[in-house]
């Protein structure tokens, strides 16, 4: 567990000071239709989001967003009865969320008694420059009460949000996450290494890459050391893996059973550093310019790491609070988990897969492995989708109407 890191590693400010940095500076001449945000940030969605502060206004929040079309609400059991590092990660990731630059105007939907103040929400909402309205259910006098009083809050906020409309902005604001989830034996053979080329392409234009979970990337720990812009980046990458090592061990456990999963046996992979060699494909060949902790938002621009755990919903939870605004995720097995506020391009890593789910599967990269595409007319291929996708055209899971929301939890619920 690294604990709550530094928003800037001290290495990476220096770099920057003393202009050593290079991606930093650079400008893409690729344009998307996107939703420029006041603080800087670009969008590829505009959503209306409804953020409940804890569990017990979950419901409420879900009903007042059933009464607008453009709304989206997140669901979770948190907020309440959390500790130190763990409570302040829900924190994060919640007016992470909020702040996402998908997400338009915030409606916040308050108990009245839980561990942060709904006033707290809101301010770090309107801190990245955008409206947020609190609605309390105790304060209302009740679930009906606050329902009807949150879907005219939300009415107003809609006004202001729906307003706005897509402008040609730059390619480098993008902040692309990178996840893989019900792995099979050609993940780390075609839709790990296509998505690698992806970053290195989104990288060579100036964009933000994120990628994730460290679980998987136990055993390869030391090719990550050697990827740093610096060497001090480098080693707090290793440490990352091997301090999620010393969790497993405080607690007694053995990854055997849950890392490779049962479903990732089947699809042929044999032991974690397998996949995590897999895995690391996932991030191209670009150096590393920052490692983050859970749900932090980069400060720097190109590649960069975030500590996640495998868990996918978490994951994504995670990397979308700290701004990622679009998604590659391949699957060899088939995972249709989506994402409330950005969309997740689904990458079949084999073709049997893309045909048997096709509902689910944006992008069949198992014509690498049938010998009917290269990696580079695949990389070509996926590409332009991530740019119509960025423009506004829907993915399956945004379609299938997926909006799985989770947080990451580091200590025991008190």
């Amino acid at each position: 567990m690294l604990g709550v890191r530094c928003l800037v590693l001290g290495v990476w400010k220096r770099a920057t000071e003393e202009g050593k940095s290079e991606i930093g500076n650079r400008k893409s001449e690729i344009t998307i239709q996107g939703y420029p945000r006041a603080n800087g940030t670009v969008g590829v969605r505009n959503h209306v989001l409804v953020l409940p502060t804890v569990g017990c206004s979950c419901h409420v929040a879900a009903k007042i967003a059933e009464g607008l079309p453009e709304a989206v609400a997140i669901s979770h059991q948190h907020g309440c009865a959390q500790i130190g590092d763990d409570a302040a990660a829900t924190f994060r990731t919640l007016t992470g969320t909020g702040a996402n630059p998908n997400v338009g105007g915030v409606l916040v939907v308050a108990l009245g008694c839980e561990q942060w103040a709904a006033e707290a929400f809101a301010d770090e909402v309107r801190k990245a420059g955008k409206p947020a309205e609190i609605v309390g259910i105790q304060k209302e006098g009740g679930t009906s009460k606050a329902i009807a009083r949150g879907r005219e809050l939300l009415g107003g906020i809609a006004d202001q949000v729906l307003r706005q409309e897509r402008q040609a902005c730059p390619f480098d604001r993008l902040v692309i996450a990178m996840e893989c989830g019900g792995s099979d034996s050609f993940s780390g053979l075609t839709g790990n290494p296509l998505v690698g080329e992806i970053a290195d392409r989104a990288v060579a234009e100036g964009a933000t890459v994120i990628v994730s979970e460290t679980t998987e990337f136990i055993g390869a720990e030391h090719l990550l050391a050697t990827r740093g812009a610096f060497p001090e980046i480098g080693e707090d990458a290793r440490k990352m893996v091997l301090d999620c090592e010393k969790v497993c061990r405080f607690y007694g456990a053995d990854l055997t059973g849950s890392n490779p999963s049962p479903g990732n046996i089947e699809g042929g992979i044999t032991t974690i550093e397998e996949k995590s060699l897999g895995c690391l494909h996932k991030g191209g060949h670009s150096p590393i310019q920052e490692v983050l902790d859970y749900a932090v938002a980069p400060t720097s621009r190109g590649l960069v790491l975030m500590d996640t755990p495998g868990n996918d919903i978490e994951s994504v939870a995670g990397m979308v609070a700290g701004g990622a605004t679009l998604i590659l995720f391949t699957t060899g097995r088939g995972t249709p988990l989506g994402c409330a506020v950005a969309p997740v391009i689904k990458i079949a890593t084999n073709t049997p897969l893309a045909e048997s789910m096709a509902e689910n599967m944006d992008f069949n990269a198992g014509l690498i492995a049938d010998g009917k595409e290269t990696m580079a007319e695949a990389a070509d291929r996926l590409w332009a989708l991530m740019l119509e996708v960025a423009n506004g055209r829907l993915t399956c899971s945004e379609a299938l109407g997926h909006r799985e929301f989770g947080i990451r939890r580091t200590a025991p619920t008190l």
